[in-house]
């Protein structure tokens, strides 16, 4: 199912590689912190969807006002995730989960539940890097953001810090 997740959520960003490489890149840190932390099973299979479809928002964001911040994907991103995952076959329970993961990825305050967390390191992993953060926001980001023992340690090792 998360293997044709991501073709349909290339699809849907169809022409735009930078996006494509992006979820692709926060899905396989989400994957790879979250088997780590000991995720398995129906909790796993929840963070790797909620990673690869947490930016759709972007593209309606930019269609509607002309920007694409972070309020403006949380905002957006339901409606277009939901469609994606009915298609892939995905239950109701793990959809409605993953719709709130969407709706909430780029809230800081108040991370709750584990994949919450893991998704919100991925994406801070691989925005980090492709932003070019400064090393005072990388060790802002892993000071106030980071909690997973997984999550630290690939932030100590991709960014010397």
């Amino acid at each position: 199912m998360i293997d044709k997740l991501i073709f349909e959520t290339a699809e849907f960003f169809f022409g735009d590689p930078k996006r494509i490489q992006h979820f692709i890149k926060v899905h396989e840190f989400a994957r790879l912190i979250g088997t780590a932390e000991g995720m398995n099973g129906e909790e796993l299979l929840t963070l790797e969807a909620a990673a690869v479809v947490h930016d759709v928002g972007i593209k309606p964001a930019e269609e509607k006002y002309g920007q694409c911040g972070g309020k403006l994907q949380e905002q957006e991103g339901p409606a277009v995730a939901e469609p994606l995952l009915k298609k892939c076959g995905f239950d109701e329970k793990i959809i409605q989960h993953v719709l709130w993961l969407v709706a909430h990825h780029h809230t800081y305050d108040g991370i709750d539940g584990l994949d919450y967390q893991i998704l919100v390191e991925a994406d801070f992993l691989v925005n980090l890097y492709e932003d070019n953060a400064s090393r005072e926001a990388v060790k802002a980001a892993l000071e106030n953001i980071f909690r997973t023992k997984t999550g630290i340690r690939l932030m100590k090792i991709f960014f010397n810090v």
